[in-house]
């Protein structure tokens, strides 16, 4: 077992995010949810991928996951570069 202790993240840079919700989004959401890609994955479920957002971003947009009554399965930090087209 390794004693090697890995660097938190910074918490005031900006990450991008993917957010898996249960269920498939109807496609009339993509304005709602504006610079968001919405991928509906083969299992039935979605996956909301941000552009690089701060941490009041990632809430306001966890707000409108919730406002919309989307059961949340995962939220997950990437690397900016994975989700840059």
């Amino acid at each position: 077992m390794s004693n090697k202790q890995t660097q938190p993240a910074d918490p005031t840079k900006p990450f991008a995010y993917q957010i898996r919700v249960k269920g498939h989004l109807s496609r009339q959401w993509a304005e709602w949810f504006e610079d968001v890609v919405i991928t509906l994955e083969a299992d039935g479920n979605t996956l909301l991928t941000s552009p690089t957002i701060d941490q009041a971003a990632l809430h306001g947009l966890l707000r409108k996951v919730r406002d919309i009554g989307l059961p949340l399965l995962s939220v997950t930090a990437v690397n900016p570069t994975i989700t840059e087209k």
